[in-house]
């Protein structure tokens, strides 16, 4: 794999205070991997031997471990404080195929907290701490792949589509939870068992100038490329992702569960990726319990065969506020679909339901299967800024709606260019308002707007 430069998409304006983030630094001496045992020959098992060399370092208060070049296969390692990970160019750290090699352990995983396997690359409840190189970390993925399939073929006649993803235990190639000043920068990452790099319940992280590639011998189910999770002060910048479902994608908790934790994502940004392949350029959910605020997104590109470009999906047990999300200076190359808001997403998985007959299931099928009051379930999203959205080749300008006691509230659309075949529709929004937009449909016409009140600006 080769780095490629990223491409700026024209003048960056100042964005809007954030906490001043404290950034992970590196700290100590080296550590080479091979010192500790760790053969670089793609045959045997080193996770012992790069585990060793990772708690040196931590043992002498920090330091950089390094992997020269070479394939070593490996299960989960854990990254300690105050240590830094460096996969150097020409390594790779190639993830085994047994699912023993990735201890469990007490996570969050699609929105519910429970057991699950480590990350192949794990920063778990540690500070100061580095993933960074210009190698390769392969997950090796397929083998986890095909098992999901093979349970959705089971699952699926049984009306069990919504605990496949429980069941079906997968690593994730980078697991950061409950950590700070964390940094994941400068890897190819490939081939994901799960989702590629996953942020939970952290605070300063940074993830830079990665290379993801998940669609390689198939198409991953899950491979999401950045997710994070009820995490404070992340910037995700200068990441190249081609994988199988969400791209870059905000989170927070999923119904009974998350709104029981209810911790928000906030103080995010977003800046100056491109996403070639995906499900969805830049996600909002589905899981929104615990509420996304102070979001900013900026110079992302979206491309074809992207079908979907900027997306929010929740459903009507998730609930959670989402506020202060501003998305500016954003180009989409022949996206099927511009924006879409979909608040009852996908209901064979968003909404579970325990057959009769099932004894004792496990207590994370108790918690997704938990009454949520309405009024606690209905998600609520306003004070969402768009500016300079450039889209050449679309289909469909927009595809949103909500629920007429929870409208879309307060968007404001500024300096939108799209050319798309149809400007789409709009259904229970309240004060939204376009200036300078120019939507150029081939019939000439506007969104339909239906349901909503104080639209305003579209000709």
């Amino acid at each position: 794999m080769h780095r490629r430069t990223l491409l700026r998409l024209g003048a960056v304006s100042a964005l809007a205070p954030m906490t001043a983030p404290a950034w992970a630094r590196e700290t100590g001496r080296v550590f080479d991997a091979a010192d500790f045992g760790a053969v670089p020959n793609g045959d045997g098992v080193q996770t012992r031997a790069i585990q060793a060399a990772i708690d040196a370092a931590a043992g002498a208060g920090g330091g950089t471990v390094v992997l020269k070049p070479g394939v070593y296969r490996s299960g989960s390692l854990f990254v300690k404080s105050n240590v830094t990970l460096n996969v150097g160019r020409g390594a790779t750290l190639k993830g085994v195929t047994d699912l023993s090699a990735y201890p469990m352990v007490r996570t969050r995983v699609a929105g519910i907290e429970m057991d699950w396997p480590a990350g192949l690359l794990n920063v778990y409840q540690q500070s100061n701490a580095r993933i960074t190189g210009e190698g390769l970390v392969d997950g090796d993925g397929k083998v986890f792949w095909d098992a999901y399939w093979a349970l959705r073929r089971e699952y699926d006649p049984r009306d069990l589509r919504w605990a496949a993803d429980y069941d079906c235990r997968r690593p994730r190639l980078i697991h950061i939870y409950d950590a700070d000043k964390v940094e994941v920068s400068g890897l190819n990452l490939a081939r994901a068992g799960f989702w590629t790099v996953h942020v939970c319940y952290s605070r300063d992280v940074k993830v830079s100038d990665l290379i993801i590639r998940n669609n390689i011998g198939g198409r991953g189910p899950s491979t999401d490329g950045v997710d994070i999770d009820s995490s404070e002060r992340v910037v995700v910048e200068r990441c190249d992702l081609a994988v199988n479902d969400d791209a870059l994608c905000i989170k927070a908790g999923r119904d009974w569960d998350g709104l029981r934790v209810a911790r928000p994502c906030r103080e995010v940004k977003v800046r100056d990726c491109i996403v070639r392949d995906a499900l969805a350029g830049m996600t909002f959910g589905s899981e929104t319990s615990g509420g996304f605020h102070d979001i900013e997104v900026s110079g992302l590109r979206i491309e074809y065969p992207v079908p979907l470009g900027i997306f929010f999906k929740s459903g009507h047990t998730r609930g959670g506020s989402i506020s202060n999300i501003r998305i500016r200076d954003v180009h989409l190359q022949d996206v099927a679909t511009l924006m879409r808001v979909n608040l009852n997403w996908y209901p064979n998985y968003s909404y579970a339901r325990i057959p009769a007959g099932i004894a004792n299931p496990p207590d994370y099928w108790t918690a997704l299967a938990t009454p949520v009051p309405r009024e606690q379930g209905i998600p609520r999203i306003r004070d969402v800024r768009l500016s300079d959205i450039r889209a050449v080749g679309g289909k469909i300008g927009f595809e949103a709606a909500a629920y007429p006691e929870a409208p879309l509230e307060d968007f404001v659309f500024e300096r939108l260019r799209w050319d798309v075949r149809e400007a789409g529709s709009i259904a229970n929004a309240k004060n939204w308002r376009f200036t300078d937009c120019d939507i150029d449909t081939l019939d000439g016409t506007g969104p339909k707007v239906t349901a909503s009140s104080g639209v305003t600006g579209l000709g």
